[in-house]
This record gives structure tokens, sequence and C-alpha cells, in this order.
């Protein structure tokens, strides 16, 4: 009889722990929902409204803080040249205007890549010899970056292209 009380007693307290970690867990959930789910919807219409901000802002940014975005590898191509092929390497830096710019920047750098890598692999050794064919590839890589970045996010992000690295052998 003693045995079959405490078998009962143990069962029961099973039951009793599995029923508070259910309450536990459901409330648990519950909670989270409410903190984290429910304020979605608000975060969502605050990005709205941020977003309706920066189409404001890109009419006069120059106000805001200038940043600069790193493209993570430095540019490595050859070009012709009049006797021989020469091998370029150029390092990049972006010049952006606020924190959203940066933002947009850096989540579309392998866009901008492609598109450098393109401007800068049209081009030959004899221009890239001289300060004003430098000059020209600058120009050349900025407008193509801001076409190429309007088109995806409807803005121009970047305001210019600065060579921090210049190479040729």
């Amino acid at each position: 009889m003693a045995d079959e009380d405490e078998k009962k007693g143990g069962k029961g307290k099973l039951i009793l722990i599995i029923a508070v970690v259910l309450i536990l867990a459901l409330g648990g959930g519950a909670a989270y929902y409410f903190f984290f789910m429910g304020d979605e919807s608000a975060a969502i219409e605050g990005e709205e409204v941020v977003a309706e901000e920066v189409v404001e802002e890109v009419v006069d940014n120059s106000h805001l803080e200038a940043m600069y975005v790193g493209m993570p590898r430095s540019f490595t191509f050859n070009v012709p040249g009049q006797d021989r092929e020469r091998l370029v390497q150029i390092k990049v830096q972006l010049l952006v205007r606020g924190v959203d710019n940066e933002g947009l920047a850096r989540t579309h750098i392998p866009l901008i890549e492609g598109t450098l890598l393109q401007v800068f692999s049209a081009t030959n050794a004899e221009e890239l010899s001289s300060a004003s064919g430098k000059e020209t590839l600058k120009v050349a890589s900025v407008r193509e970056v801001k076409r190429a970045l309007k088109e995806i996010t409807g803005n121009e992000v970047v305001e210019k292209v600065l060579f921090t690295g210049f190479v040729m052998q």
C-alpha cells in the first residue's frame, strides 16, 4: 500500500511539474510575441517614414556627415599598353553622406565592385599614366556608380570615388 501511495504521489508531482513548465513556456512565448512581434508593424511603419525622409534628403544632403566606405578588396586588372600589357592595382574608398547612404553602399558593395571593374578595365595604360587620365577615370567611376545605384535604390548614394592606392607596373 505504501508503495502505491508513493507511485501516485510521484506521478502527481511529475504532472504538476510538466504543467508548470508548459504554462511557463506558453507564457514566455506569448511575452516574446507581444514584445518583439507586436512592435514589428510599428517598426515597419517607422522604416517607411525613414525611407520617405531619405527621399527628401537626396535633394540636399550636403549638411550630412561625410562617411567613407572602403571596398573590401583592391582592384587588380590588366590594361593594354603600346609596348606591353600593364598590371594595375587600385584601392578605392567611397565618400557618402549620412548613415542611410553608408548602409546602402555597404549593402550594394558587389554591384559597386562590378561597376568599377567595368570602368577600370575599359581604360588603357597611356591614359592611366597621366594625372588627367586618372582624374577622367575617377569622374567616369563616380558617374557609373551613381547610375548603377540609382537604378537599384532610387538614390545617388555615392558622392565621390577616392583612389587611396594606385600602382601600375
